[in-house]
């Protein structure tokens, strides 16, 4: 007897379907920008080469507009999680040491993998179960003491501004498009 599957495993699958398809997209478009590259992320830590701030900032702007256009379509729900500056510290600690260590970070280093770079396979391979395995060994004793430093809850700056999402979003866009091409014209 098979069993009839509801409304929600198929929103389910489509979710998975489409995550996977935006995934594979944005790992196709950071190796064809050549931000899985070791030199060019070296080189961004240098400030010699802006590529990775600029793709970086793109995607930002890409899924900002995105993600707020579908959520007034009433295509997609936001589900903030509830954030603190003891979460922001210990997450930027945890991906700064990755960064600086490797030369990679998460979307880049699946990127370097993909491309076959060894270097990611292995480093990063290592780095990401070493960092898990060690917050996951940490966390008892962090969420109760520097994970709940500074809470500020589940607010986006619309809500917390108190405004319209667009008065935040547009504005904001447009300052990090202007800055893209400023860096452009700079030819950085």
């Amino acid at each position: 007897m098979t069993q009839q599957k509801g409304n929600g495993d198929g929103r389910a699958r489509a979710q998975l379907i489409w995550g996977l398809v935006f995934g594979i997209a944005f790992g196709f478009l950071l190796q064809k920008s050549g931000v899985t590259r070791y030199d060019v992320i070296l080189g961004q830590l240098l400030l010699e080469d802006f590529t990775v701030l600029k793709v970086m900032l793109s995607a930002v702007v890409t899924g900002m507009l995105g993600i707020y256009l579908m959520r007034q379509l009433g295509w997609v729900e936001l589900k903030t999680k509830t954030g603190s500056v003891g979460m922001n510290v210990i997450g930027g600690l945890l991906f700064g040491v990755g960064f600086a260590v490797l030369g990679y970070c998460p979307g880049t280093l699946a990127g370097a993998i993909g491309s076959g770079y060894l270097d990611a396979l292995v480093g990063g391979t290592v780095g990401i179960l070493l960092g898990a395995g060690l917050f996951a060994e940490l966390y008892p004793r962090l969420r109760s003491g520097i994970l709940r430093w500074g809470e500020f809850g589940n607010i986006t700056l619309p809500d917390l501004v108190k405004v319209n999402q667009w008065l935040v979003v547009l504005p904001a866009a447009a300052v990090l498009v202007l800055f893209l091409v400023w860096l452009e014209v700079a030819g950085l």
